[in-house]
């Protein structure tokens, strides 16, 4: 499922939806050549299992959000966007952008030269969309963009069409850059959440392609997500060994094609249009139908689900949420099961 619940079991990395990265989408704008679009989609609205709402609270406080650009193709960071936000009150929260050039973009913290300040996070049907200098951003509640038919995935690839994402949501955030920022040739990218509820920075969740945390399990999918793209071929090995069980690939072809999918980067180049998976990824972009192509060694190509309808032609591009009134985080499924636990 992209790369939705990417903690254990269905579950969300530290237990906490928020830091739960969805997608990465990078894609030219509209009628400006000169300018690129980024979109990281974290936080899903519904919970697998059991079925429910997360909270309503867009983006975790005592956590970072961040874009990630490798500009010399050594999959090492060589510019962060990093998105820090304020405590959720009286059902608001507070965007700050920073931007990092060099070796201090790989580094854990919230440091940088602001490039958008006081943004007010979107949590209805309007899009609040500020911008600042050659910067345009975007924080909120939006539609989810995946399609997917995720039972029919639980189902044994049995496809009905069923799109769970639907009637989803999402929380984006859209950056809107120069492409100046992203240098002369081809980029890689992904993006990450960093934990500091403990005091200490400690990366939660990163990925730039869909559906890679399906290949591992347990302390593998751990050591994964807490990883760098310029160490993944160490995962090489596990990757060939679910491609040969699923795909029915001889030892040799799981290896060359796990190679492919490995850095988990998002290669771009904004001087071309983009099409998932050969340049960026656009948000009608087939990437299930893409993923399942090779999971299954061509032998399963679509789930029968199309691109949603409710995207928008202009920025932030993703449609208005579905439901702006989630539950609270003390009336949430989970709040509402630790309080029975408790005798509450």
């Amino acid at each position: 499922m992209s790369h939705h619940y990417s903690g254990p079991d269905f579950g969300f990395p530290h237990g906490d939806a928020r830091l739960d990265l969805t997608d990465l989408y990078a894609f030219p704008k509209p009628g400006e050549a000169d300018k690129s679009i980024l979109i990281m989609n974290v936080h899903p609205s519904a919970i697998v299992d059991p079925p429910g709402f997360t909270t309503r609270e867009p983006f975790a406080s005592d956590a970072l959000y961040e874009l990630m650009i490798d500009t010399n193709g050594d999959a090492i960071v060589d510019v962060s966007y990093r998105v820090r936000f304020s405590a959720y009150v009286d059902g608001q929260q507070i965007a700050t952008v920073r931007r990092v050039e060099g070796a201090h973009a790989a580094e854990t913290d919230d440091s940088g030269e602001v490039v958008i300040e006081a943004a007010l996070v979107s949590t209805g049907q309007e899009a609040r969309v500020p911008t600042a200098g050659r910067y345009r951003f975007f924080a909120g509640w939006r539609s989810d963009p995946f399609f997917f038919d995720t039972r029919g995935a639980l189902n044994d690839l049995q496809f009905t069409g069923d799109d769970f994402f639907i009637d989803k949501d999402v929380c984006s955030i859209v950056l809107e850059i120069p492409n100046s920022d992203l240098g002369p040739k081809r980029v890689g990218l992904w993006a990450r959440t960093l934990d500091g509820a403990d005091g200490s920075w400690v990366q939660a969740d990163r990925g730039a392609l869909p559906a890679q945390a399906v290949f591992l399990v347990g302390s593998e999918r751990d050591d994964y997500h807490a990883g760098e793209p310029a160490n993944d071929d160490r995962f090489i090995a596990v990757f060939a060994h679910a491609l040969e069980h699923a795909g029915s690939y001889a030892p040799e072809d799981a290896r060359r094609v796990a190679a492919t999918l490995l850095p988990d980067m998002l290669f771009y180049d904004p001087t071309r249009p983009a099409s998932f998976p050969g340049n960026g990824r656009t948000l009608t972009d087939d990437a299930a139908d893409a993923f399942l192509t090779v999971l299954t060694n061509g032998k399963v190509t679509g789930d029968k689900v199309g691109p949603h309808t409710d995207l928008l032609t202009e920025f932030p591009y993703l449609g208005p949420p579905h439901n702006v009134s989630l539950p609270s985080p003390a009336t949430s499924p989970t709040a509402v099961a630790l309080r029975k636990a408790s005798g509450g």
